[in-house]
């Protein structure tokens, strides 16, 4: 028996194939380099991180996206700054048999959850090749960050219907290619 077979999915099962996966963009300040060195045992820096999903609709039936995972880090020893890093990972994905109210879910919590591995590992070499420790930051659950704009989103359209729009640019927009704040 070929063990392939029983380790496919079903056809018409829905799933989700990476494309492709690629750095897209790295910055790297490293703006006390020589003064870190010298201080680094005397105290522990302050790390800053923000961690942002955008992505936006590709393919001609919409049956793909591009997924962009940005990650930001600022470094600070005693309030002056250390380093900054900024790194744009991204993926291609498709979704195949994926019913639409499911959409969003496999976007935003499983695509991220994919590209987080590689990302991090950026994040470290970068960070040890300026001079530092890798910087290994914990593995993110998604979903919670999904839900949290699930529920903002759904607190902004409750507001706008609550209060007249002045403008038709008022009206929010909600679609995939839009990303949670």
């Amino acid at each position: 028996m070929d063990n392939l077979a029983l380790d496919a999915p079903p056809v018409d099962a829905p799933h989700l194939r990476v494309l492709a996966q690629y750095l897209k963009e790295v910055s790297f300040r490293n703006v006390a380099a020589a003064a870190a060195v010298l201080q680094a045992h005397d105290h522990q820096p302050t790390i800053d991180m923000g961690v942002q999903v955008k992505t936006r609709p590709m393919g001609a039936q919409g049956d793909a996206a591009e997924v962009d995972l940005y990650i930001n880090v600022d470094a600070k020893r005693l309030d002056l700054p250390m380093f900054s890093v900024d790194i744009v990972y991204s993926g291609v994905f498709q979704f195949v048999n994926v019913p639409p109210q499911e959409l969003e879910p496999y976007i935003w919590i499983e695509c991220p959850r994919l590209l987080f591995p590689f990302a991090r590992q950026v994040l470290a070499e970068v960070t040890r090749e300026g001079g530092y420790p890798p910087l290994l930051i914990s593995p993110m659950d998604f979903a919670p960050l999904y839900w949290a704009e699930l529920r903002d989103r759904e607190a902004r359209s409750q507001a706008s219907t609550d209060t007249p729009l002045d403008k038709p640019e008022d009206v929010p927009l909600g679609s995939l290619s839009e990303p949670p704040p």
